[in-house]
């Protein structure tokens, strides 16, 4: 058995196709089953409730071979750290109680200063947790995902500039959800491995914000410009759709370190470069997305 948690998410429903049609049995658990479509709720057993009750957690993974974990982004949340911890302390007693085989997680890529500091300490104690239960697990570590520039629909399209507060110069590595998911299913559906690792997910090549616009003009057939604001400027317009001040603070604490070169400690090989290109991601995802 596979379970599939977020199975109506970003990542998870690429997952969740992935393993599909392998023939081997699927359970997903979902906050709301209405969601899954028809073709999906015919071909898997759900559970539904949410990742942070250990009683429904316990029961989907109840025979699991192979689980895929995700914690769910909580943007009202007063902040990252304590809704991330007490999804991971439900997912390690689950996993305990019901001898969890192999897991494969979302994790995220950590740079080589002080492990205790910054965004990677969270991180950093989730992983220590899962490590505990003894639980084989695959940790996919991974930079900004290029589908974050979809949130920026808006002024894509009313002002061709999108916006961060990271330098424009500073190339950076990011990675597809479809490559994310890829990996993540052929992982599930490979029941030979064992122990404890990390799995870099880094896209094929590092472009600079100052690139990536030069390419979604030229996708988009019209000139798109990047613009560097301030880390208050940016929070302040987080704030404003809806997000709270602490998570907003957690965004902005995230991407003063990206600027400061924590997605850059991770050294790219052959394995951790995953095939999709920034061009390829704005003709599929970005330019559909900007017409519709």
């Amino acid at each position: 058995m596979i379970v599939i948690t977020t199975p109506t998410g970003q990542i998870g429903h690429q997952v969740l196709d992935g393993v599909l049609g392998d023939g081997v049995p699927v359970r997903v658990l979902a906050r709301d089953p209405s969601r899954l479509p028809s073709r999906v709720r015919e071909r898997v057993e759900v559970v539904q409730g949410s990742l942070d009750d250990v009683g429904v957690v316990a029961k989907a993974f109840e025979g699991a071979a192979g689980v895929f974990w995700l914690v769910p982004p909580t943007p009202a949340a007063d902040g990252m750290r304590g809704p991330a911890l007490e999804f991971t302390r439900t997912l390690c007693e689950a996993v305990e109680s019901q001898s969890v085989q192999r897991l494969v997680y979302i994790s995220a890529l950590r740079g080589d200063g002080d492990p205790r500091q910054g965004h990677g300490a969270t991180s950093l104690i989730m992983d220590e947790m899962i490590e505990s239960t003894g639980v084989s697990r695959r940790a996919l570590r991974m930079p900004g995902f290029m589908e974050n520039l979809l949130q920026q629909i808006g002024p894509l399209r009313s002002q061709g500039m999108f916006f961060f507060p990271v330098s424009g110069d500073r190339r950076l590595p990011a990675c597809a959800t479809r490559d994310v998911a890829a990996t993540a299913a052929r992982l599930l559906l490979d029941d030979s491995w064992s122990g404890q690792a990390d799995v870099p997910i880094l896209g094929p090549e590092d472009l600079s914000y100052n690139e990536m616009a030069q390419i979604m003009s030229e996708v988009l057939e019209r000139p798109i410009r990047y613009q560097r604001v301030p880390g208050d400027a940016f929070k302040a317009g987080l704030m404003r759709n809806g997000m709270s001040e602490g998570w907003a603070q957690g965004l902005v604490d995230l991407l003063t370190e990206v600027d400061q070169g924590v997605y850059n400690a991770e050294p790219r090989t052959p394995e951790s470069s995953s095939p999709t290109t920034f061009r390829q991601w704005c003709e599929d995802v970005l330019r559909p997305a900007f017409l519709g």
